[in-house]
Parts: structure tokens; C-alpha cells; sequence
């Protein structure tokens, strides 16, 4: 089994190496972010062990990069930062899982053998309302051609109304899912934000997918007749 690291300490990518090694792993080691993407993209590994803090391209970037081209080799993120939104960016760009230096060693095995076990996951659906292509993979929207710039919660709302193609979705569910059920904010902030989708993803090409259902919520469309 082949396991790419690629970590920037290189005391720790060292003995990482050398422990991998004695369990039997072959191991490839890069100390930046754009070898690591390179040797990620162009040779065949089981697994990838990628810090988020390196020189030159971030893991985060590293990993949604590799997704953006088509490169599902699982990966297990690696860093010293902690709390649940690191863990939430990493899994969000791609990763597969994730460790929080200091970590168990042992632990850490135990991880990268699962994940080889469970194998190259499949790679998501592209999700298409009419010309509108939305790719979860890698968090990226088009109209016909046109590559559309959306905001991480932009494209979080757009994707659940895609995904309930056709259906009518109240605002308290889009809240619930996009944000969560706790919540403390403003509940228009739903309404900002179809507004803020309506004026990148429709009205540049004279469409109206989005359709409001007055007092119930929103509705997505090829090319809903109005709002």
C-alpha cells in the first residue's frame, strides 16, 4: 500500500516515513504544498496524509485541487489547528478524515488502514436543473457554459433547492439545513440570500429558476415562469 505525506515539519514527516515504512506501508514524502499536489496528481497512492499549514499552497487548497481534477485518492488531514470549523473547511474541500496534532500514532494507523479499506470514494453526482449544472464535488456552479461565482452558503442553498428539484421548500428547512437549528439571526437572512443567487445565477441570462411560493418558500426550476 502507497501512502503520499506531506508534511512541512520534517522531523515529524521523517518519523512518520520510518514508522509507515515498518508497517509494511510504501511511503512518498513531499514538504510544500505544490509537490504534494503534484506527486498527489500524477502517481497512484492509497492514501494521502496532508498537513493544512504548509509552504506555498495550503492543504485545504491542496486537497480541492486534487478533487477539482478528478483525483479521489482518500485523504486524512492533518494539523495543529483545533475546533470544528478547521475540521468543518477540511472535510469540506474533500478530505476524508481528520487528525489534530498531537495525535495517537496508533490511532493514526488504525485511520489510514480504514480509509484504505473503505477504498477511493465515488465521486458525487452532478446535480442539473434545465442548463444550471451544480458539482458538490467540487463546490463549483455553471449556467450553459458560464462558470458562476457563488459564496460557500450561496452554493450550500442553491444545491439543497437542487436536490429537491421541482419541490417546494419552506424557509425554516432551508435555515435548518444551511445554517442549523439553533440559529439565533435573522430569518430573512434566507431571503438575502435567494436574492443575492437570483442576481448571479438567473437574471444574467434572462432566466427565473428560482420561484417564490408566497408564504410557503421557494421552488427550483428549469425556468420557473416568474417568481
Amino acid at each position: 500500500m502507497r501512502i503520499l505525506v506531506v508534511e512541512d515539519d520534517r522531523r515529524l514527516a521523517e518519523l512518520l516515513r520510518r514508522g509507515l515504512v515498518a508497517e509494511g506501508f510504501a511511503v512518498e514524502v513531499a514538504h510544500d504544498g505544490h509537490t504534494g499536489l503534484h506527486l498527489a496528481a500524477e502517481d497512484a497512492h492509497d492514501v494521502i496524509v496532508l498537513d493544512v499549514m504548509l509552504p506555498g499552497l495550503n492543504g485545504y487548497r491542496v486537497c480541492a485541487r486534487l478533487r477539482e481534477a478528478g483525483v479521489w485518492t482518500p485523504v486524512l488531514m492533518l494539523t495543529a489547528k483545533d475546533g470544528e470549523y478547521d475540521e468543518a473547511e477540511g472535510l469540506d474541500t474533500g478530505a476524508d478524515d481528520y487528525v489534530t496534532k498531537p495525535f495517537s500514532y496508533v490511532a493514526l494507523v488504525a485511520r489510514l488502514r480504514a480509509l484504505v479499506r473503505r477504498g477511493r470514494p465515488a465521486r458525487p453526482a452532478l446535480i442539473r436543473v434545465g442548463d444550471l449544472q451544480i458539482d458538490p464535488a467540487t463546490r463549483c456552479c455553471r449556467r450553459g457554459t458560464a462558470d458562476l461565482q457563488l459564496t460557500a452558503r450561496e452554493f450550500a442553498v442553491l444545491e439543497y433547492l437542487a436536490r429537491r428539484d421541482g419541490e417546494v421548500v419552506a424557509k425554516a428547512e432551508i435555515l435548518a439545513h444551511v445554517w442549523d437549528e439553533a440559529f439565533q439571526g435573522d430569518v430573512n437572512i434566507v431571503e438575502v440570500h435567494v436574492s443575492s443567487l437570483r442576481r448571479k445565477i438567473d437574471a444574467p441570462f434572462g432566466r427565473h429558476s428560482i420561484q417564490t411560493v408566497r408564504g410557503v418558500g421557494y421552488r427550483l426550476a428549469a425556468d420557473a415562469p416568474g417568481r
